[in-house]
């Protein structure tokens, strides 16, 4: 009955990718994550709680989780997706907040990414502790994804610019080659008067 509808199992997995996992992106996210009138504390827990709302659902986790255990590409696309759509422009706004050198001037640190990505995979693990494990999770998910962006912003501050350009090696000046004559110690210049 499927194959009347779609000609290969390929084409209805592509059709459940763009329809359960892109179709469910408001690109109006992206306006949002890089509009600077607004600080970004307020921009990202915005766009989280949006976020959460749209993955956190039965079908999507248990799909998503399903899709990477058949070893489907849905996943690695989507993970390529959320790297272009959010997770770079998250990485703009940290670098543009914190006065660092834009994408374009240093290219996006693996490290970096893996920061933003994190906060996705904490959203998405309460799903699978929903849906997949079936414990209890947070009732009030916009309280939860607000503190988990305070959290990580106050972290972020702290961490972030080593990221883009770490700490230089402190090059050890050569020694002044020492004096020939011994200075006095402070104890010797006390007994001296």
């Amino acid at each position: 009955m499927l194959f009347r509808y779609f000609a290969s199992k390929n084409a209805l997995i592509e059709r459940v990718y763009q329809e359960v996992f892109i179709g469910r992106w408001n690109p109006y996210w992206e306006i949002v994550i890089s509009n600077r009138n607004v600080p970004l504390r307020e921009r990202l827990v915005n766009v989280y709680q949006a976020l959460a709302q749209t993955v956190l659902n039965y079908d999507w986790v248990r799909l998503f989780m399903f899709a990477g255990l058949k070893g489907s590409d849905i996943n690695g696309r989507w993970y390529s997706f959320m790297q272009e759509h959010l997770v770079r422009p998250v990485c703009a706004e940290f670098r543009h907040d914190l006065g660092l050198p834009t994408i374009e001037e240093m290219p996006l640190t693996q490290n970096e990414s893996e920061l933003v990505l994190g906060v996705n995979s904490r959203i998405f693990y309460l799903g699978v502790r929903k849906f997949i494990y079936g414990v209890d999770t947070p009732e009030n998910v916009d309280a939860w994804v607000e503190m988990e962006i305070i959290l990580f912003l106050d972290g972020v501050v702290n961490i972030y610019p080593g990221l883009v350009a770490p700490p230089q090696r402190r090059v050890r000046k050569p020694r002044l080659a020492r004096a020939t004559k011994k200075r006095p110690s402070p104890l010797d210049v006390a007994s001296i008067g």
